[in-house]
């Protein structure tokens, strides 16, 4: 899969900046052609070539790119189904193949920026099968649907001058500025801005083509991931042991405590060895509850949510780096029932009527629900660890009634 099939309007950190536009240049909206005509008058005011403007000429919104934007139901896939799909034999055999092919260079990327080979094969082969699907939308007419659809145009209208500057940059002919739905490039799939600021040329060709180098995808991904926030040396995601009991309160996606104190809590390795007494911080992720798989996530985690902001996502390309660098495959556990899309709609409904923020009941398992679902077991004197469960829905359902009840309180 690719990475356009998880973007819910996350603007990745370190793209070019935009000059301002005029007053006069509608954002979004209105009749395409002539709001077209003005992303042309802005772009041409800051420097874009009219060679590079002649690709808006019969640009069309294209409703495709809308219906892929309104889709998103991989995002009521658990963590095991999505996991179990994404980490398979085939990504496993392949990226452990390209490690050793490319290892040069990718020894040259942990050199120069510190991310080792793993973590760049990991968002590479989850984005693209490393190289082999990368999208067959045309560039500049998707950020161009995209940008003039009111949704998130602040997102999608920089994006939309920047594939312009790529154009002029020269590193891809016109024909080959093609990608994902939503405007993502190349291999490890960046959008344009990202692309500009972080394009390196690892083949020493003068060109950046993250389309078909290998070694400037792998320098690339390297230097865009530090920027990110990448820790050298230090790790990302591991497999736990849960002790029969935790204090609840001390415990979420966000909450960090040192390794030592997990360790006093009674937290072991998935292997059950006894966790390194230090003070490196981590928090603790239970994708599925205290009975499914249970990972410590230290500082360079952080990376992975800001690739995408999906924790679903971002735990299960985690865990696919881990096992190219030799992690034994995932202990599932036995987690609870969790919930169908309908049932999910109900819960954030009594979750907003009890006044907790969950956004739109979308039936999908996001991180302010999770928050609100901590919020009221620990209301409930229940184990904190976020995973609705049928229970759950029928707890806070019979509660509501109570409530609503002449003799309630």
């Amino acid at each position: 899969m690719n990475r356009s099939t998880l973007l819910l309007g996350l603007l990745l950190a370190g793209g070019c900046s935009t000059p301002a536009r005029s007053q006069t240049t509608p954002e979004c909206g209105g009749d395409f052609i002539a709001w077209l005509n003005g992303v042309g008058i802005e772009a041409r005011a800051t420097g874009v070539s009219e060679s590079a403007l002649a690709r808006l000429n019969g640009v069309l919104s294209d409703p495709r790119v809308l219906s892929r934007d309104r889709a998103q139901g991989v995002f009521t896939q658990d963590w095991l189904t999505f996991a179990g799909r994404m980490v398979n034999g085939y990504r496993l055999r392949e990226g452990g193949k390209l490690l050793t092919k490319e290892q040069p260079t990718f020894a040259l990327a942990e050199q120069t920026f510190g991310v080792p080979g793993p973590v760049i094969a990991g968002f590479w082969g989850l984005e693209t099968d490393f190289g082999a699907v990368q999208g067959d939308f045309d560039t500049i007419g998707a950020l161009a649907t995209l940008a003039h659809d009111c949704r998130r145009p602040e997102l999608f209208r920089p994006q939309l001058l920047d594939a312009l500057r790529l154009l002029d940059q020269g590193w891809l002919p016109p024909e080959q500025l093609i990608g994902a739905w939503a405007g993502e490039i190349g291999q490890v799939q960046l959008l344009p801005s990202d692309y500009l600021a972080f394009g390196t040329d690892g083949d020493g060709d003068g060109r950046v083509d993250l389309r078909a180098s290998r070694a400037d995808v792998i320098l690339t991904a390297a230097r865009f991931i530090r920027h990110l926030g990448w820790r050298p040396g230090e790790p990302w995601l591991e497999q736990v042991q849960l002790p029969a009991a935790l204090p609840w309160q001390q415990v979420g996606a966000y909450a960090r405590s040192t390794r030592e104190q997990w360790a006093a809590w009674g937290i072991r390795k998935a292997s059950g060895d006894t966790l390194e007494r230090d003070g490196l911080p981590a928090a603790l992720l239970l994708p599925m509850g205290r009975h499914g798989p249970a990972f410590l996530a230290y500082p360079n985690f952080d990376v992975y949510l800001a690739w995408n902001q999906s924790l679903v996502y971002a735990t299960t390309a985690a865990y696919f780096a881990t096992r190219l660098a030799g992690a034994p495959k995932v202990q599932p556990g036995t987690p609870d029932p969790g919930l169908s899309a309908e049932q999910m709609r109900a819960l954030q409904q009594g979750l907003a009527e009890r006044g907790h923020d969950v956004g739109e009941p979308d039936g999908i398992l996001g991180a302010k629900t999770r928050a609100a679902v901590r919020a009221e077991q620990l209301r409930l004197g229940l184990p904190a660890d976020a995973w609705p469960t049928p229970a759950l829905l029928d707890a806070l359902q019979a509660n509501a009634d109570v409530a609503r009840s002449p003799s309630g309180p």
